[in-house]
């Protein structure tokens, strides 16, 4: 019996809440998966990217975006409330930090959208979030689905197309790849839940973020 008296033994390592990013080309649908990702009650910490653009048909501020003014954006910048900020196609968005750092902080996972360049820069400062790149089936596919969205001219549209290329020659820098195909939006839902799963059940945990955690007691340091 006196080899059981060491309760240390069956300790299991706990698994850390995981910030993952949802990456890809404009037009292959991250918008739509984490909206069906909400409909399912999939109880993630949900990140609101903020923008300067203005919103499009049926989008609401707070919920798909916060959409603010370039004088509020620069003063997001200017007060270090953005993890990362970039330019994209002409607009500025950037990523709140508070509400990630108070989500992980409870032990919740935290999922955002985010364009290729903005992965990049979470992955230099993360480098433990899960990169995840979403892209769809063919060139001809995602062409035929931003033709559709109607939002950009033909110029506007071959220059999206002309970013889709270089975009795709970084998916080496990710984790994952999912194809997003049309009608099958369960499908890639559940192919991202699998990841997180698989993740949560690895030996070898990843790591909290410890850049985002020096930048949460920054913050409270200019508090």
């Amino acid at each position: 019996m006196g080899h059981y008296t060491d309760v240390d033994t069956f300790a299991l390592p706990r698994p850390q809440p995981l910030l993952v990013v949802i990456s890809g080309p404009s037009g292959v649908g991250k918008d739509s998966v984490l909206k069906r990702m909400k409909e399912r009650g999939i109880p993630f910490h949900y990140v609101v990217t903020a923008t300067t653009r203005p919103p499009r048909p049926g989008e609401r501020h707070g919920v798909d975006y916060y959409f603010v003014s370039p004088a509020e954006f620069a003063r997001m910048i200017e007060e270090d409330e953005l993890m990362e900020w970039s330019i994209v196609y002409g607009d500025y968005k950037g990523i709140p930090k508070r509400p990630i750092m108070e989500a992980m902080a409870r032990g919740q996972d935290v999922i955002m959208r985010i364009d290729v360049q903005g992965a990049a820069k979470v992955r230099a400062l993360c480098p433990q979030a899960v990169l995840i790149f979403l892209t769809a089936e063919s060139e001809e596919d995602l062409q035929r689905r931003l033709e559709r969205r109607g939002t950009e001219s033909p110029e506007e549209l071959r220059l999206r197309m002309a970013m889709v290329r270089e975009e795709l020659k970084h998916v080496k820098d990710f984790d994952y790849i999912v194809v997003n195909r049309e009608g099958h939006l369960d499908e890639t839902v559940d192919t991202i839940l699998a990841i997180v799963r698989a993740e949560h059940h690895r030996v070898h945990h990843r790591e909290p973020c410890q850049a985002l955690m020096a930048l949460g007691r920054g913050s409270k340091g200019r508090s």
